[in-house]
């Protein structure tokens, strides 16, 4: 087991379909964590090979977890490669982790996600949706730098967008031992997701030995104010944009040790004021550590995207 440090930020930007009168938004959050012990990532059968290439770790994991749940496999884009691998270097250069690039300092690409995008020949249309993750560990594994963001709960509504189809990954190493990881999410002119009133769950039913606990502390905005060690997030995704897109309205969701009472949990959801971030996603965060080897049952009753889902499904613990 070892020591690390983990950063985290996520951000995402859209530009509706001119027929829904144009638009945009953005979501910024960013992490600067205490050191901790990291748990082992549990390859389970079917996981991708590991290259030791920390982009390319990170890009197949992201995809692997995506298929899971039957999200798109997102294609490699070799323009956001390129503006993934060059944030990503800008970080290492400049000792930060930012979204933000500073024009003049060494580096410098663009001061934003899209104008880093545009400069590396990725023209975004009047219709799209682009985002951005990052973190920056000890730890250069792709894969655990790919599972830390899909834990981290405010990265995970980035990461299982339905709408996104293309991805691009780059990483830089310090020579103090620093990996930055940058991950760009984007798509063009089609927002062809889920469809109306459908959804993923993570984790995914019937998974297995899902992690016991989150430190809330290394996400800014806490997803728990006042607490670090909380368990395990536990989330539901619908489509952010399209014609329909999937509001999120919760009116009960639950976690609870099978056959025990349900868990102490902070509700994270948009329509609650408790999740500025997205209204097409919502995540419950148990106010304690899970138990180990322990099967846990999930039950969401609500709306998405204006239609009625009353469903259930379990996962187990390491």
């Amino acid at each position: 087991m070892k020591n690390w440090r983990l950063r985290l930020a996520a951000w995402l930007v859209a530009s509706l379909l001119a027929a829904c009168g144009g638009g945009g938004g953005s979501d910024s959050t960013s992490v600067t964590g205490p050191a901790t012990t990291a748990p082992p990532l549990t390859l389970e059968p079917g996981a991708p090979a590991m290259t030791g290439n920390t982009a390319i770790d990170g890009f197949n994991w992201i995809n692997y977890r995506r298929a899971q749940l039957g999200l798109s496999v997102l294609t490699r884009n070799n323009q956001i490669t390129a503006a993934a691998q060059g944030h990503s270097d800008y970080q290492r250069i400049n000792n930060t982790i930012t979204h933000e690039e500073t024009s003049g300092l060494p580096g410098f690409t663009g001061v934003g996600l899209v104008n880093r995008l545009n400069a590396a020949g990725y023209t975004l249309t009047s219709s799209y949706a682009a985002g951005e993750v990052i973190s920056a560990t000890s730890d250069p594994s792709g894969f655990y730098q790919a599972e830390q963001l899909i834990t981290a709960i405010y990265h995970r509504f980035v990461i299982f967008e339905p709408v996104f189809r293309e991805l691009g990954t780059g990483a830089a190493t310090a020579s103090g031992g620093t990996t930055y990881f940058t991950a760009d999410f984007a798509v063009r002119n089609s927002f062809s997701g889920l469809g109306a009133g459908r959804f993923v769950t993570y984790p995914r039913n019937q998974q297995t030995k899902v992690p016991v606990n989150f430190f809330s502390d290394t996400e800014s905005p806490d997803p728990v104010p006042n607490q670090n060690e909380v368990g395990y997030p536990i989330s539901l995704h619908a489509d952010s944009y399209g014609s329909v897109p999937g509001t999120v309205v919760v009116q009960s969701f639950t976690v609870a040790p099978r056959g025990a009472a349900a868990l102490s949990t902070r509700l994270l959801s948009y329509a609650a004021g408790t999740n500025g971030t997205t209204s097409t996603a919502a995540a419950i965060v148990p106010l304690a550590p899970l138990k180990s080897a322990t099967t846990y049952d999930v039950n969401f009753t609500g709306t998405v995207g204006g239609v009625a889902v009353n469903t259930s499904w379990s996962f187990s613990t390491q």
